[in-house]
């Protein structure tokens, strides 16, 4: 599909260009340098963040997502949701961002769990990001080239970026970006439109993140206002034309190409919406219509306060972070009518010129600001947030090309002042940058990150939630709950900061809030089982078997429950239990083992090896698992076995420890530990000769023909008995190589 070179549209955006510029010069693309110096930019201003460590959102997504890990098929990426539920869970987020956990996994298949390559990534994808919009700018908005290179260092210096930059998480939004962009100038770049490659990027922009599928939408609308001209004559003289009909194909695709998308998109949901309380969107669950919608109405003007002046940044705005607008009467109204008196205008302004395409960088930048924001508005779904401003990476496009072509109309409109100009934008250039360097600090680590929120947001009672757990985790139980308490004064139905208030007090203190938590939120399965527990300790049997009854009917899945109810069974319903918990998690080696220990206890000794060898399969270095092993092998009389599976365990600590390790760790190894265990039998043989008059009962006798039969497996053990020396009759010597197996492996596993 061709668009004509010689159209009225392509004509006027040619001569609107040539007309803000106010000279002679023509919109040449810029040279690469441009482009290097916009892609050093971004990646100047964010390697201060390349050092920083997982926090907040990346560690369930990333390092406890086993999509990401690996512990997974890679088909499982498609059927699960960003943070690795299954789809059709009904405790999903669904939140379906594929493509995004596949990087991800590639990050962690090629680098494991370091952070510094993972923000390696995301520097170079927001500097691609950085490189696309100057192109975007330059080839569709028709910016000069001095003002195209502003627009891309702009965009690459924004401090609302460092969220989705510095937060690893955000990638996300600018992968997104990027397919987005990509999509753009598929369809606008260039004289051909291809159509299919642009909704085929559209598409990895959807699977990227969910909002990426408004770039078709875009598409459409900007090719709607670039071919005008020509379906208004063909709207006047009643007949086709070629550019008319050429655009309905166009356009047919599109729309197409949208629906079949969304259907895609709604079908994922697997008929279930996602869940959220009021406390991720306290506006949301409001029951006043009036108040959800001028909340809803101040909080897009705030998120375009925040691409105005990005002072006031936080990684969370919930639980109080901003008050609900509940009258009329609140002075923020007027905050929201200057917004949406300017939104008023410009949209005016913008469509007025679909006549004469005289400024088709106002044109695209609040389509670029207006469509993107659409998802997170909460005018036609409800989100999980207040304020997130990683969502407003892609809208930032389109505030900085307003930005930008105000400032290239107001240099061709006042040339005296573009000494004036040119401080200004140098001056913003440079604030913008010092302050995504400092804010990139605050992203360093879980600590600096909540301290920051609590600077800015003191009034966030999920900040002192989040602060109160990382003071717990860092042994500051004192601390802890002083910040629990401000938590629940800020949010008195605060179910999670009740609860684990209660893991930190103790009797009846700990109950009432257990039985907070529970009151506040019914569902809540941590505070039953915590509630349970603290039953058990009190000698409360029925009632903890009452609570942990009620952790498996709110969540069949929840295996600590189980685990706590097989210890207060006895006998095969201990077992059930047991088995269960191994079969909803088959990949855990701590609930194999601790089913095979009872499989042991139980005199089915075969069945337990068996459940320990699958958990040494799962991790060879699990403690447990090798130790049951062993147990069991020693009392079967395997001892050469027993033997390996010690040596495999210390070679396996010299590994963790960071040694080296080589083949001739297996002999020097098994040298000293023979050594050491024949000293330790002549210590033996020594006392016993002392205690007792003859050395060579039938006792003994027995154990060194079991030991004889299980030597032949392993020659070098021992030596075969000299001729003529009966069982009973073995010098102290050839004793003394017989029992130092056995010695050995009982002074290692008690050792161990």
């Amino acid at each position: 599909m061709r668009r004509r070179n010689n159209t009225c549209c392509c004509q006027s955006a040619k001569r609107s260009a040539r007309s803000a510029c106010g000279d002679a010069e023509t919109a040449e693309p810029p040279g690469w340098c441009v482009y290097a110096a916009v892609a050093l930019v971004a990646i100047g201003c964010y390697l201060n963040a390349l050092g920083g460590d997982f926090v907040h959102d990346d560690i369930p997504a990333i390092v406890r997502n086993k999509d990401v890990l690996a512990s997974s098929s890679v088909i499982n990426i498609l059927r699960d949701d960003f943070w690795g539920t299954p789809m059709q869970d009904p405790n999903s987020h669904k939140s379906y961002r594929p493509l995004t956990t596949l990087t991800f996994r590639l990050n962690y298949l090629t680098s494991g769990l370091t952070p510094i390559w993972f923000h390696v990534t995301n520097v170079a994808l927001h500097a691609a990001a950085c490189v696309l919009v100057t192109k975007v700018s330059l080839a569709v908005a028709s910016l000069r080239p001095g003002f195209a290179a502003l627009t891309g260092l702009l965009f690459a210096a924004h401090p609302i970026h460092t969220e989705a930059v510095t937060g690893i998480v955000g990638r996300a939004d600018v992968l997104a970006c990027i397919f987005f962009l990509l999509s753009f100038l598929a369809y606008h770049g260039q004289q051909t439109a291809h159509v299919w490659s642009s909704v085929g990027l559209g598409a990895l922009s959807m699977l990227a993140k969910e909002t990426g599928v408004t770039v078709l939408f875009l598409n459409l609308l900007y090719d709607l206002c670039r071919s005008w001209h020509s379906i208004k004559r063909s709207l006047l003289e009643a007949r086709w034309n070629d550019e008319s009909r050429n655009f309905s194909r166009r356009a047919a695709t599109l729309l197409v190409s949208f629906g079949v998308l969304l259907v895609v998109r709604l079908a994922l949901l697997h008929g279930s919406l996602p869940k959220f309380s009021p406390a991720d969107n306290p506006a949301a669950f409001h029951p006043y219509l009036h108040v959800r919608l001028l909340t809803f109405c101040y909080l897009a003007a705030l998120n375009c306060w925040l691409l105005v002046c990005p002072a006031t940044l936080s990684h969370d705005w919930q639980m109080g972070s901003v008050p609900l607008v509940a009258s009329v009467a609140d002075a923020r109204n007027l905050a929201t009518c200057i917004f949406f008196g300017g939104c008023v205008v410009l949209t005016y302004k913008a469509f007025t010129d679909f006549e004469q395409q005289r400024h088709p960088p106002l044109i695209l930048g609040w389509m670029f600001l207006v469509l993107p924001f659409l998802p997170a508005s909460n005018f036609f779904v409800t989100v999980g947030f207040v304020v997130a401003e990683r969502v407003l990476y892609i809208p930032s496009v389109g505030s900085i090309l307003l930005t930008v072509y105000g400032a290239q109309v107001t240099w061709t409109a006042v040339p005296r002042r573009r000494s004036l100009i040119t401080a200004g934008v140098v001056l913003l250039l440079a604030a913008g940058c010092c302050r995504t360097v400092l804010r990139n600090r605050d992203w360093t680590s879980r600590e600096t990150l909540l301290r920051s929120g609590l600077r800015t947001l003191p009034h966030n009672a999920k900040m002192h939630y989040n602060f109160a757990n990382f003071l717990r985790d860092t042994s500051q139980p004192e601390r802890a709950i002083l910040h629990y308490q401000l938590a629940l004064w800020l949010w008195p139905t605060y179910a999670s900061a009740h609860n684990n208030l209660g893991t930190l007090t103790v009797g009846d203190q700990a109950e009432q809030h257990f039985l907070s938590a529970i009151h506040a939120q019914p569902g809540h399965v941590n505070a039953h089982y915590n509630l349970g527990q603290l039953y058990r300790k009190t000698n409360r049997t029925d009632e903890c078997i009452r609570m942990l009854q009620r952790c498996v009917f709110l969540d069949p899945a929840y295996t600590p429950a189980y685990l706590v109810l097989a210890r207060l069974a006895t006998g095969p319903t201990a077992g059930a239990l047991l088995r269960h918990v191994v079969r909803l998690q088959p990949r855990s080696p701590d609930h194999l083992a601790e089913y095979a220990n009872w499989l042991n206890a139980s005199g089915k000794w075969l069945t337990a090896l068996r459940y320990f060898l699958k958990g040494m399969e799962v991790s060879n270095c699990h403690r447990a698992s090798l130790l049951g092993t062993a147990k069991i092998l020693r009392s079967r009389g395997q001892w050469p076995r027993v033997h390996q599976l010690v040596t495999r365990w210390h070679l396996m600590l010299r590994a963790r420890r960071g040694g080296l390790i080589y083949r001739g760790d297996l002999y020097i190894r098994a040298w000293q530990l023979q050594s050491e265990s024949r000293h330790r039998a002549h210590q033996h043989q020594h006392n016993l000769c002392l205690t007792e008059t003859d050395c060579s009962t039938p006792r003994v006798a027995s154990v060194s023909v079991q030991l004889e039969q299980d030597s032949n497996k392993s020659e070098q053990l021992q030596r075969p008995p000299r001729c003529g020396v009966r069982p009973g009759r073995q010098t102290r010597k050839t004793k003394a190589r017989v029992t130092a197996p056995a010695l050995l492996v009982q002074n290692l596993l008690e050792t161990l």
